[in-house]
């Protein structure tokens, strides 16, 4: 029988089993990877002009089927800590993503949104009150000049409120992701119900947003009901639990550097799908941001640890 002690894996600890560790890595990959179709899924199946109300469709109906099969609810002060997780996670980066997306070219908003590593080794410190790793910024400024590589094109701009927004929306999962590892998930209830609760608090959060921003909901053909369904079911529900199962069991700086994926796997389905080419460059690019992606899956050097 697994104790108590055993089962709950300390802040920003890494997995005395390497095999154990890689599993749970590649099945918390399986979301960026998921949430990398978003560009090709909206611009080739849904409605244009309604980023928002694919946000919500995201985001509420796998909340509430989540509570559906579970039957679990929060208890205690988990309600104020699932609403808080659900809108640091989920509610508020979509608009400030949406609102980066339409004041700058995507491969800008794409690489501030990058930055999130970088900032998750630094709330670690101040959440988690872990040590300041050299390591850890270092592949997180590595990753971030990677996808910058990838995405930004020559005619790349800037504009100060997309520059706000775009890491408005990275500091706001940055915080939340740290936070769900403080306060980790209670004992009784498993990575369904917990994506559940915070799938529901963000998408009662752009529920209203989404109604004064965008109005009535655009008319839906049985293209843009498939995007709908793909993004809800495996962008929105089953990509988050596995995303909140990831994030309470592995270490959360092991856990920010897979969010590099979105970008690499979106460039990748624009040159298969959207006939996009790469370049020498990108190419650079796409290896130092995988090479980020595997050396946050390594422990640190003991020098780098302090």
């Amino acid at each position: 029988m697994t104790s108590p002690a055993t089962r709950r894996v300390p802040a920003g600890a890494v997995s005395g089993v390497p095999g154990g560790h890689l599993s749970r890595a590649v099945l918390t990959a399986l979301t960026p990877v998921a949430w990398g179709t978003t560009y090709v899924v909206t611009t080739e199946l849904l409605p244009p002009g309604h980023p928002l109300f694919a946000g919500l469709l995201r985001a509420l109906p796998g909340g509430l089927m989540a509570l559906a099969l579970t039957r679990t609810l929060p208890r205690g002060r988990w309600w104020g800590q699932a609403a808080a997780l659900g809108v640091l996670n989920i509610g508020l980066p979509f608009p400030l993503l949406f609102l980066a997306a339409e004041r700058l070219p995507g491969g800008v908003a794409a690489t501030l949104a990058a930055a999130q590593p970088l900032l998750i080794a630094l709330l670690a410190v101040a959440v988690l009150r872990e040590a300041l790793s050299a390591w850890r910024l270092a592949w997180g400024l590595i990753g971030m000049v990677g996808v910058g590589l990838v995405v930004i094109g020559p005619s790349a701009a800037f504009d100060d409120v997309g520059v706000l927004a775009a890491l408005g929306s990275a500091a706001s999962m940055a915080l939340g992701l740290t936070l769900t590892k403080r306060w980790g998930r209670p004992p009784e209830v498993g990575p369904t119900a917990f994506a559940g609760w915070q799938l529901t608090a963000g998408g009662l959060f752009l529920l209203p947003l989404t109604f004064l921003a965008e109005g009535a909901p655009p008319a839906i053909d049985l293209p843009a009901a498939l995007g709908y369904l793909w993004m809800g079911l495996v962008g929105g529900l089953i990509a988050y639990v596995l995303w909140f199962r990831g994030v309470t069991t592995l270490p959360v700086t092991s856990v920010a550097v897979l969010v590099l994926l979105s970008p690499l796997v979106a460039a990748v389905l624009g040159a298969v799908v959207l006939g996009q080419t790469f370049g020498p460059v990108q190419l650079l690019g796409f290896g130092l941001a995988l090479a980020a992606i595997v050396a946050g899956q390594l422990p640190a050097p003991t020098r780098a640890r302090s």
